[in-house]
């Protein structure tokens, strides 16, 4: 089973605790800040695109990509029926690819995670080849701590109204992956319950490691917060938030 084919569906119920507004607000207050003027805006990893058509909403020209057709499918048909113009775009985040530079490049809710070290260089690479001179690379990524403390071996449940789902994590201290088996049930017309199973994995990325690579790409780390808010992270960080720009001058 692919990754995201049948998990597409019910992506938005699962994710429904997401604080997405609040995400919204923080990329808008760090675009208004910014120097340059941020009007195209990028997403990789962008999924059901619920914080691509948020930013739609907004009035950013949005590009979504993600390497899942299922999730696209759904995206589009959020984007149609909020009635917003978004370009989805089929493509790995490691190797994807733009008519042009953008203003800025975001990649949320631990796209990133699901990259290993190697990977991670060659989005930020790309990043950088797409990213106009002064424009923002907002994104975030899962902690150590998040894995270690709070997901490993550990079992999670829930019983939505036409679903449900068991979610078993390990996180292998020695590899650096937390490893995630997800069992889910949803009920189609007939009111019977299929089962589904998926197996995903994320990879820690150090803070070290992530300024390490940002400067091997030439991106400039300009901050870090504790999961979109206006605090700093700290040991006890789940989810870090990176502020990255993009000081080099393109060839026109």
């Amino acid at each position: 089973m692919s990754q995201y084919e049948d998990f597409a569906y019910i992506y938005d119920e699962l994710m429904s605790d997401v604080e997405y507004e609040k995400w919204t607000e923080f990329m808008k207050d760090h675009f208004n800040q910014n120097d340059k003027k941020i009007e195209m805006i990028a997403e990789l990893g962008c999924g059901t695109g619920t914080m691509t058509t948020a930013l739609a909403h907004a009035g950013y020209e949005m590009i979504g990509i993600d390497l899942s057709e299922h999730m696209l499918m759904v995206a589009r048909e959020k984007a149609s029926e909020e009635h917003v113009d978004i370009l989805f775009l089929q493509q790995d985040m490691t190797k994807f690819e733009l008519f042009g530079t953008v203003d800025a490049i975001i990649a949320t809710c631990d796209s990133l995670n699901y990259v290993n070290e190697e990977e991670l260089l060659k989005v930020f690479k790309l990043v950088e080849n797409y990213l106009n001179q002064g424009g923002l690379f907002i994104f975030d990524l899962n902690t150590e701590y998040k894995f270690k403390e709070i997901y490993h071996n550990q079992t999670f449940s829930e019983i939505g109204e036409d679903f449900a789902y068991i979610w078993e994590n390990h996180y292998n201290e020695k590899t650096k992956t937390n490893e995630y088996g997800i069992t889910f049930f949803v009920e189609d017309e007939s009111e019977q319950y299929t089962r589904f199973d998926e197996d995903h994995t994320e990879h820690v990325h150090s803070n070290e490691k992530v300024k390490e690579l940002l400067k091997k790409a030439k991106l400039t780390f300009v901050d870090t917060f504790d999961d979109y808010s206006d605090k700093p992270h700290h040991n006890q960080t789940e989810r870090i938030t990176y502020i990255v720009k993009n000081l080099n001058e393109k060839q026109r």
